[in-house]
């Protein structure tokens, strides 16, 4: 099967042959139409400086979400049949044991029939599905942490990108005031996904802008983009007293944050469950899935590299 896959850590993502994988017992194999970009793919195949980069466990296949078709059922009871339209995420890929580590970015995955992979709703069509898993349920996993005080303002950093897309919608259902800072003008589409501000950081700075809407501070904050504690803990100061500056970055531990900011480094903790609640949301048209850009299977490469600079718009879905 086709498949993208580094060699190596920090290695260069590129077109490669593998074996199918055969499902084992419980398992489902399938055969993806539809992979999506996230940076925590690009994240993953630079690997960290604790990890053992064991040669027997590369190539490393690139990718955690998916949708596509049940091809092979393995042995054992199991949830699902042959030709089922399902959709998911699997676990970000490691250098593990094996003869080569799995990811998205393929023609083929097999996965246990009991992890995060549901089935696709009969009017949401396989591309939209592919775009939910990590963005999705984030944003959803974030919005819990960030408005379950009462909080009425939210600053989302890095809001044109997947998982700032779907926040400001969801904070905006929740009647959460959104201040959306961006790189580049989009005012336009993040107003229609319920943003009361948006905030061009190449334009002006981001204290600027903020201060010009919430003046007093705003009570929470999400930063999807910044890397260091130094740069996390420099926009958690336009955060008031008793509110919270969440990291998607873990870098809240090591930032010197204001004494009355809550720091919180976010970890995703997926389910089935949540994945059917977006996908009912998005069949339903109550979310909208802001697909960027549709890529073959050999550009994601390039997409991948794209991503790595910033400046995303929305989802990159990758074709099979």
């Amino acid at each position: 099967m086709r498949a993208i896959a580094v060699s190596a850590f920090r290695a260069d993502p590129a077109l490669v042959e593998l074996p199918k994988p055969e499902p084992e017992a419980g398992e489902v194999r399938v055969r993806i139409e539809y992979a999506a970009l996230n940076p925590c793919d690009w994240q993953a195949a630079q690997g960290s400086p604790d990890e053992d980069p064991t040669p027997h466990a590369f190539p490393l296949v690139v990718g955690v979400d998916f949708a596509g078709r049940v091809d092979m059922i393995g042995s054992g009871a199991n949830r699902f049949r042959v030709g089922d339209q399902v959709f998911g995420r699997i676990a970000a890929p490691t250098a593990d044991t094996g003869t080569y580590v799995s990811g998205t970015y393929c023609d083929y995955v097999s996965v246990p029939q009991d992890s995060v992979i549901t089935l696709v709703p009969d009017d949401l069509p396989l591309r939209t599905a592919a775009a939910l898993p990590s963005a999705g349920m984030t944003a959803a996993q974030i919005l819990e942490i960030a408005v379950h005080r009462g909080h009425e303002s939210l600053l989302v950093i890095g809001a044109a990108g997947g998982v700032g897309s779907y926040l400001t919608q969801l904070a905006s259902a929740r009647d959460v005031r959104v201040i959306a800072a961006v790189r580049g003008d989009e005012r336009g589409r993040m107003a229609a996904l319920g943003a009361t501000a948006t905030i061009d950081t190449t334009d002006r700075s981001l204290e600027e802008g903020v201060r010009e809407t919430c003046p007093d501070g705003v009570d929470a904050l999400v930063d999807l983009v910044s890397a260091t504690p130094e740069a996390f803990a420099a926009r958690a100061t336009l955060v008031r007293g008793g509110g919270i500056a969440l990291t998607t970055r873990g870098v809240a531990a090591g930032a010197a944050l204001p004494a009355d900011v809550t720091g919180i480094d976010f970890r995703l903790e997926p389910t089935p469950v949540l994945l059917d609640v977006l996908a009912e949301g998005a069949a339903e048209g109550v979310l909208r899935v802001p697909i960027d850009i549709e890529l073959p299977l050999e550009k994601a490469p390039q997409a991948l590299d794209r991503n790595r600079t910033g400046g995303a718009r929305g989802k990159t879905v990758i074709v099979l």
